[in-house]
């Protein structure tokens, strides 16, 4: 049974811990599904100050992203690659961090509290298959820093999906 405490320590060492606590959720379990609502249920335990913590996954069919496991309210079901924060990053291939969204040309508002967002793209076999979607009701949330680690984070989540 999985009982997750406060992390302490400085942010590296907590997301050290919290980068464990999410290889202990998932390394028995082979279903992408089940790792990736443990995975947002378990970022959503441990950030501070966000409004929103889930992915979307890209199907290739229709060239969306869709609605995937996720803590928070509603929230889009679709978003077209290249559009939004979202779909950008899965264009560009690449991590976007997003001081101000309200800044950002074609940003998509599933939730008017959204100031920041951070979306981290997600590989299988050298492929996007999704992206880490994080929003939150503060302006430049997410540091450089903490960019780095929510990037190793989503590196040990693609080893169980």
């Amino acid at each position: 049974m999985f009982n997750p405490v406060k992390y302490e320590g400085n942010l590296g060492e907590q997301y050290s811990s919290l980068i464990k606590d999410l290889y202990l959720l998932c390394c028995n379990e082979d279903n992408m599904i089940a790792n990736l609502a443990n995975a947002s249920a378990l970022l959503n335990f441990f950030l501070e100050k966000i409004n929103w913590v889930g992915f979307y996954l890209l199907d290739e069919k229709t060239n969306t992203l869709v609605l995937g496991p996720f803590q928070g309210l509603p929230a889009c079901v679709r978003i077209q690659n290249g559009e939004g924060v979202c779909g950008t990053s899965v264009n560009l291939k690449k991590t976007l961090n997003i001081d101000n969204v309200h800044n950002f040309e074609g940003h998509i508002a599933c939730d008017v509290k959204s100031n920041s967002e951070i979306v981290i793209p997600i590989f299988k076999n050298n492929r996007i298959i999704g992206v880490l979607d994080i929003d939150s009701p503060i302006f430049n949330r997410f540091s450089k820093e903490e960019e780095t680690y929510l990037e190793a984070f989503v590196k040990q989540l693609e080893t169980h999906i």
